[in-house]
């Protein structure tokens, strides 16, 4: 399947999808979001992705390469001021359910951060499992220093991952994070010089994709509803997600591999 604003491969069992108006540093536009949904979908029903990893492309040029995650929402398509306002809501719309199915996609999904992310860009980063970034890349939400406000579940997100207070003022400040500062909040897990970002993402990938995918969407589903219930509520899930692993082909491999002090072979069934 071709798409207009993303390009999409696979690498084993890693999905990779890489936004792709390099010319706009990849800012969103609606058929990106459109896109997006469309290339996780497919990643989805096929059983032979087991992890995916969300990238942005390369800008080429005489001035030399230029690395972009994603600039945010494309603000020269927001600033031609041809949307009617239930256009505009649409638009809203779109972008949070696009960013709601990265959160919510079965499998483990790693970003990589290769380039600025601001807004709408660093929104479905933190929708991620995983952030990996490059050294000299950054992350922000300048918001309310352009008269709007956050969303894609940033201001529940930030706060699980960094607190309160240093979500607050990340989101209030507009401050820029490079990769370092990332990590040293616990915003990202790695930071690597760019030239070794997608080498690192795809290892971690691999290091996934060996495990069992049921037991992986099963630990990944239980982590994210963790927060919003008590602990008897997460027991019997838990209980509920243990019984299901055991009624699968791949239960039975993991206790024969370790049996036999081999690696298992899971077959995601």
């Amino acid at each position: 399947m071709g798409f207009k604003t993303v390009l999409y491969e696979r690498d084993g069992f890693t999905g990779i999808l890489r936004l792709n108006r390099p010319e706009r540093m990849n800012a969103v536009i609606e058929q990106m979001y459109l896109d997006i949904r469309a290339v996780l979908d497919e990643a989805r029903k096929d059983a032979d992705v087991r992890v995916l990893v969300l990238t942005g492309t390369v800008r080429k040029g005489p001035g030399g390469d230029k690395q972009a995650f994603c600039a945010g929402a494309d603000l020269k398509k927001h600033g031609a001021g041809d949307r009617t306002l239930w256009q505009k809501r649409e638009y809203i719309f779109l972008a949070h359910e696009t960013t709601r199915m990265i959160h919510e996609f079965p499998k483990p999904v790693i970003v990589a951060v290769n380039g600025p992310a601001r807004g709408a860009g660093t929104e479905m980063a933190l929708n991620g499992d995983f952030m990996f970034m490059a050294d000299t890349a950054t992350i922000a939400f300048p918001e309310t220093g352009l008269a709007t406000c956050v969303g894609g579940g940033a201001t529940y997100l930030l706060t699980q991952l960094v607190g309160a207070m240093r979500a607050r003022e990340l989101i209030f400040t507009g401050r820029i994070l490079d990769g370092p500062g990332a990590v040293a909040l616990g915003l990202a897990l790695r930071s690597v010089p760019v030239e070794q970002l997608m080498p690192e993402a795809l290892a971690f990938a691999s290091v996934l994709a060996e495990k069992a995918p049921v037991s992986l969407a099963l630990t990944k589903d239980l982590m994210r509803h963790a927060p919003h219930r008590d602990m008897e509520t997460v027991l019997l899930a838990e209980s509920e997600a243990i019984l299901a692993c055991m009624n699968t082909e791949d239960w039975h491999e993991g206790i024969r591999s370790f049996a036999e002090k081999r690696k298992p072979v899971f077959k995601g069934r």
